[in-house]
Order: structure tokens, then sequence, then C-alpha cells
């Protein structure tokens, strides 16, 4: 049996990514108290508002149980909102804006736009098969820089102009991969399998 996922139930499109991670065939449950957090395996963080995020992280007392958690080696995959969490900096956020620090990125929150600015695009991801994947970017961050030990798997397709052009969308650092996109609302559950791939291979000590 597949070990238990959970997803961040506090607010974002929590139904949706429940929604993938069992069509995976994955145990997935909604997150919102430590005492959840502590028997999954692995968690995902939805879109939705950081800043709104942030506040009720710490609100439900979940702050500091998943930065130990995360610490610890937790696998984890942001989307949208996810991603400006576990970056270790967020330009363009509120000074009481809580950071994970999962990955050594930099993010820049809102940076393709207002909500009217969404857009989709089809990019190729390391590590996925069968083509590429459809991105729904919808108020996305991008990444402004990666530190070592950052693998850049995404980037915006060039021939989308502007300066969104080359911009990095999707990375992963050891266990923690996030996207700026939405990849709960296109049908395609290719991404959530590759982080439940990485959630079993830790549980069963097959990564260092």
């Amino acid at each position: 049996m597949s070990p238990p996922v959970g997803v961040l139930a506090l607010q974002g499109n929590v139904p949706e990514h429940l929604d993938a991670l069992r069509a995976c065939g994955a145990d997935a449950r909604p997150v919102r108290r430590p005492a959840e957090l502590d028997e999954v395996a692995g968690l995902v963080l939805p879109g939705g508002e950081s800043t709104t995020l942030s506040k009720l992280l710490e609100a439900f007392d979940l702050l500091e149980p998943l930065r130990e958690r995360l610490r610890a080696g937790m696998p984890a995959f942001g989307s949208c909102a996810g991603m400006i969490l576990l970056a270790r900096e967020a330009v363009d956020g509120r000074p009481d804006q809580h950071q994970l620090g999962a990955l050594d990125i930099t993010v820049r929150r809102n940076a393709f736009g207002r909500q009217v600015q969404s857009f989709e695009a089809d990019l190729a991801v390391t590590g996925i098969a069968g083509g590429p994947v459809r991105a729904v970017f919808i108020r996305a961050p991008w990444v402004e820089s990666v530190g070592r030990g950052v693998e850049v798997l995404a980037r915006v397709p060039g021939s989308v102009p502007g300066p969104a052009s080359g911009k990095v969308v999707a990375v992963r650092q050891g266990a923690v991969m996030a996207t700026a996109f939405h990849p709960e609302q296109t049908g395609d559950a290719r991404l959530h399998d590759l982080f439940l791939r990485r959630v079993r291979d830790t549980v069963l000590g097959l990564t260092s």
C-alpha cells in the first residue's frame, strides 16, 4: 500500500489536489492540524494566497511542525502559492510573511500580473514522459534565482512574448518540488505521480 500523503487544507485548491493524488492511487488526506501532519509521508502545498496561507499556518500551529518535517526530509510539492511558501525568499511579499525555506530559491510574487493576465502554455518538464505539460498560470510567481543544488525542471517557452519568456517555473531540490503553475487544474496528474514516486522512494530509503 502507498504511504499516506497530505494536502495542506487551510485555503486554496485543496479538492483538486486531493482528486489528482487519488487518481494516481494515493491515500490522500487533508491536513489542518499538527496531528494530521504527523500521519502523512509527504505534503502538497496548494495554490491560493501565500500571505493568507502563511498566517493560517501560524494560527493552526502548523508553521514550526511543518518546518521541522521539511528539515527532516519530508517530501513536499508546492504549486503557485505553495512554491512561494517553500522558497527561501519572496520578492514583493509582506514583511510579516513566513517562509518555510525548503527550497534555495528566490521567487517573485504575482510576477505574471493580475488575474486577468492569466494564461496557459505547454511546457517540457524534466522527468515527465509523454509530451508537454499544459500549465495554467493564475497570478503566478516565477523564480528569480536558484541556489546550488536546485534543479530547474521547466521554463516558460521562448515562444511566449514579453518578460515571462524563459523564466524558471518548476524546480526540485532533494525531496521538495514546486511549480509556479497549477497542475491540479488540467486533469493531467503526471506531476502528482512524480511527487508520489519521490514519497515512496523516501519511505523505502531509496533516496539520499
